[in-house]
């Protein structure tokens, strides 16, 4: 059984179609880059995945079973916009999961149960490299720690699933690359399963072992709405690539008519 898998999946607002004809399957350890135009449905898919956004026809599989409407502790999510709370220290944030869980199930933490998530929270701060920072609060980090802090606290349930929306997209050239190297690190390490969103063709084929390319298919001027993206290229990608960076030309790889400029 594959980790996930879509079936004739398709997004709906009103009458307006996001995405349709959506058929795929995810093995775990996977990493899937999404690239395409802004606007096509890319984001909508990955809250799909999140639980966030209801599917509005065809099924979306976890396991074999309907991906829950809510979000769990199985799938993380990282936004490019810095998600930490401004008024949590650096600990105070990668804790606040940890916490949020007890609360709900046994009410406050105290004593020994906060400080194992204190220690829990130890552990992810260290892996993405902010053990230095345990008492900083976000706006004394950069851009890049503020990032690597999202990710140490998308990394604290121990997810399965890790989703990735453009996480990169503010930062430096220089930054991006320390970043690459986390990511492909704690990917290995914690054998995770990772959907990114990315509008850098380079970065998806260094980063990814799976390119996807999100399109419209069919086009009625009369009615733009009609019809929304699907995956129009689903292509693996093999550690040449990976080392490579973007083909020489984009139909070595299958895409033929893809360039930089209609992802933006």
């Amino acid at each position: 059984m594959s980790l996930l898998e879509a079936k004739r999946l398709e997004k709906h607002y009103g009458d307006q179609v996001v995405l349709e004809r959506l058929n795929f399957r995810v093995e775990p350890g996977e990493f899937v880059t999404l690239v395409g135009a802004s606007g096509c449905g890319k984001t909508t898919f990955l809250k799909m995945l999140l639980g966030t956004e209801r599917s509005s026809k065809g099924e979306l599989l976890l396991d074999g079973k309907p991906i829950p409407n809510e979000p769990g502790p199985d799938r993380g999510v990282v936004f490019q916009k810095y998600s930490v709370f401004p008024h949590l220290t650096v600990l105070g944030n990668v804790m606040f999961a940890e916490e949020m869980r007890h609360s709900r199930l046994f009410g406050k933490a105290f004593g020994g149960t906060r400080r194992a998530a204190a220690d829990k929270a130890r552990e992810r701060i260290a892996e993405v490299g902010l053990d230095h920072a345990l008492d900083k609060y976000p706006h004394e980090l950069s851009g890049g720690m503020q990032q690597r802090l999202a990710i140490a606290q998308a990394l604290m349930m121990k997810p399965r699933i890790l989703l990735l929306d453009e996480p990169f997209g503010a930062l430096d050239p220089g930054i991006r690359v320390d970043m690459h190297e986390l990511v492909t690190r704690l990917w290995q390490e914690q054998q995770l399963t990772i959907f990114m969103i990315t509008h850098d063709l380079k970065e998806a084929f260094a980063l990814g072992t799976r390119l996807w390319v999100f399109d419209k298919l069919r086009h009625d001027p009369q009615a733009p709405q009609a019809y929304g993206a699907t995956i129009t290229y689903d292509l693996p990608i093999d550690a040449r690539q990976r080392q490579e960076g973007v083909p020489a030309t984009f139909a070595e790889s299958g895409i033929k008519t893809l360039t930089q400029e209609t992802l933006l």
